[in-house]
């Protein structure tokens, strides 16, 4: 996806942040003094997220990303990220954690969560940041009051305008007077939007035009995954289940995780949960591609197999269907720091050993363990 392949790699891309940014910056420089946390908010697609990795690429920091939803009880917090927040790295590498997505865990279920949250916090040595859409939400108080807050606004629209043609200049597409501030103007100040957007209309074609913007129409913004998933399910058209996809506020892989672990909750004939698993396996295919070659090109092969199980039905299921959180990202999820704390330890004995950490991990770990 192009919101993938032209994701800021620097705060120099950020001029449209200005104020936010310098304030980050300032934060940043005296977090060793008061160690209080940061929460950056603002409208979807304005780059919360994708400017903590920015600025990470520039001070050659090491980000630990946490989504708030995937932590909502005190015991499961306290294991993930307590000793975590609270520790160096073996690499003597910085650290800085985000925590995304905090409204999802200021709920009145995660009280637990959020009071052992409060009480990680004051000793963390490493600096904590929050993004989330409202900062005003009252559910938002407790978190609001300890950090330090800094809006990311609205993006306007002749800045949105530059780095739509900035891309299509890249990927060597013309376009017609018009039809960029149209889709800048769509997207209301939601960049990511405005660049889906653009690579629906763009995709395959050498030159863009007014009449393309029929095909995108006016997106409801952020469409949420469950919503995703439904439309996958339940539309007749891999043209229908494509737009979603590109729609979703979640990237393509995770979504390939979700329609995966919800075919059986879907489609109840055999020949239909097996030509739906075959095309989503042809999928992963690429996914691996992608992740190995890094060549994004093939993404836009990956999401069209991930709409085609839209067709691999014959008839649309009109029950309601309670979909379900993949297992895989549950497991990936409460593993995450875990991982992260192995690689740190493998980087360092290939470093003694003068070899790689693949061989390490295979042929070495196994024989320390057992020591």
């Amino acid at each position: 996806m192009w919101i993938k392949k032209y994701a800021p790699k620097s705060l120099k891309e950020f001029a449209n942040q200005k104020e936010g940014v310098e304030k980050f910056l300032k934060w940043y420089n005296n977090w060793k003094k008061n160690k209080k946390p940061c929460l950056i908010y603002g409208p979807p697609g304005v780059g919360k997220t994708c400017f903590v990795y920015a600025f990470a690429n520039d001070k050659n920091l090491e980000v630990i990303e946490l989504n708030a939803s995937d932590f909502r009880d005190a015991d499961t917090l306290r294991r993930i990220l307590g000793s975590a927040v609270s520790q160096g790295t073996l690499s003597g590498k910085e650290k800085i954690f985000l925590i995304d997505e905090i409204d999802g865990i200021s709920g009145k279920e995660d009280r637990g969560g959020l009071a052992e949250l409060l009480k990680i916090l004051p000793n963390s040595k490493n600096p904590v940041v929050f993004t989330a859409n409202d900062a005003w939400d009252p559910k938002l108080r407790a978190i609001r009051e300890i950090c330090e807050l800094i809006e990311f606004k609205k993006i306007g629209v002749r800045d949105m305008e530059k780095v739509l043609k900035q891309i299509l200049f890249k990927e060597g597409i013309e376009y017609e007077e018009g039809v960029i501030k149209q889709i800048a103007l769509r997207n209301e100040g939601d960049l990511r939007g405005a660049i889906n957007d653009l690579e629906i209309i763009a995709r395959g074609k050498k030159k863009i035009t007014i009449k393309d913007l029929e095909h995108i129409g006016y997106r409801e913004r952020e469409q949420k995954i469950f919503d995703t998933i439904k439309i996958i399910f339940k539309t007749k058209t891999i043209r229908g289940a494509r737009f979603a996809i590109m729609s979703s506020d979640k990237d393509p892989e995770e979504i390939l995780w979700w329609v995966e672990n919800n075919i059986f909750n879907e489609y109840e004939k055999p020949e239909e949960i097996a030509k739906a698993f075959e095309v989503l396996a042809k999928a992963d295919i690429f996914r691996r591609r992608i992740a190995l070659r890094q060549n994004w090109r093939l993404l836009v092969y990956m999401i069209d197999l991930i709409s085609s199980v839209a067709v691999c039905k014959k008839n649309v299921y009109r029950k309601f269907t309670k979909y379900q959180y993949p297992d895989r990202l549950k497991i990936l999820s409460l593993t995450k720091l875990e991982r992260e704390l192995e690689k740190e330890k493998l980087e360092k004995l290939a470093k003694k050993l003068h070899c790689s950490t693949r061989k390490i991990k295979t042929e070495y770990l196994p024989y320390l363990k057992l020591i």
